[in-house]
């Protein structure tokens, strides 16, 4: 008969925690940050989604550059993120229309001229909605939100890339957010639907090809997260919702935002070409 040591197990968990933990402490005493030293950009960074990854990136010790259409949001995120995690923490805003390759580009240009050095986290968070039934969609609506969720994601991921190679960057994470609509479609969305789907697939194909330059590509799903997005949904469909998810509530931004933290850091160097649900077991 196996006898099982409760002693020790426990002592073993207790090396095991003492080990992660002083991993984890630095000079100070203070818990260790994930992404000390490095640089990233956010796209989509001045509100919602977007906005809660670069507070949590600079908590942990990244330089963020915010990007975000809005130059007034992007501004007032970077000049309220964090610059206590680090003796060279810089954050800097700028605007961008994703859509838009030569403003992509230069955004590039100016972050790397900025730097010294090119991101070797890029997040593509930017994204919009144009909700309509597919049979009275105008075809406007369908092509502007593939302009910007899709051929965004594209450019930038493409831009970034090119800047990573040239660079010799190490490590490099690019990670894409999708949604949960991209995989299982929604009513009123197939403009929204179509593009995060290709999101997933162009994440996947992208790791492919940059895998064996140490660049690695992930996607993360949001499901029913609260965002200036989701703040005009009417009360009676939130109610419905939040019935369909098994978690029984809506997401933070937040939980978004530590997904990514993990897909930036070293924590996941083995991991690429995948997705992460973030979705409180939505269609599980």
């Amino acid at each position: 008969m196996n006898v099982i040591s409760i002693g020790g197990s426990a002592r073993m968990l207790s090396k095991i925690f003492v080990n992660k933990n002083s991993v984890r402490k630095m000079a100070g005493g203070g818990v260790g940050l994930q992404l000390a030293g490095r640089l990233a950009l956010v796209t989509g960074g001045g509100s919602g989604i977007g906005r809660s990854i670069c507070e949590v990136f600079a908590r942990n010790g990244a330089s963020v550059v915010v990007a975000d259409i809005s130059v007034d949001n992007a501004s007032q995120v970077a000049n309220n993120l964090a610059t206590d995690s680090g003796p060279d923490i810089k954050h800097h805003s700028c605007s961008v229309d994703v859509g838009d390759s030569n403003a992509v580009k230069q955004m590039v240009k100016e972050t790397m001229s900025l730097y010294g050095r090119a991101p070797c986290i890029a997040v593509n968070s930017a994204g919009i909605t144009k909700d309509s039934f597919m049979v009275s969609m105008e075809e406007s609506s369908f092509d502007e939100v593939i302009r910007v969720n899709l051929k965004g994601t594209f450019l930038v991921t493409q831009a970034i890339s090119v800047a990573m190679l040239e660079q010799g960057v190490e490590r490099g994470s690019i990670i894409n957010l999708g949604s949960i609509s991209g995989k299982v479609g929604n009513i009123g969305q197939c403009n929204y639907a179509a593009s995060k789907a290709g999101v997933e697939g162009l994440t996947k194909s992208a790791a492919k090809e940059l895998a064996l330059h140490g660049i690695r590509c992930n996607a993360v799903l949001p499901g029913f997260i609260k965002t200036p997005m989701t703040e005009t949904v009417p009360e009676k469909v939130v109610s419905m919702m939040k019935k369909m998810i098994p978690a029984g509530r809506m997401g933070e931004p937040s939980e978004v935002a530590e997904a990514c933290l993990f897909l930036a850091s070293d924590q996941s160097g083995y991991i690429t070409g995948t997705t992460i649900e973030v979705t409180g077991g939505l269609f599980a």
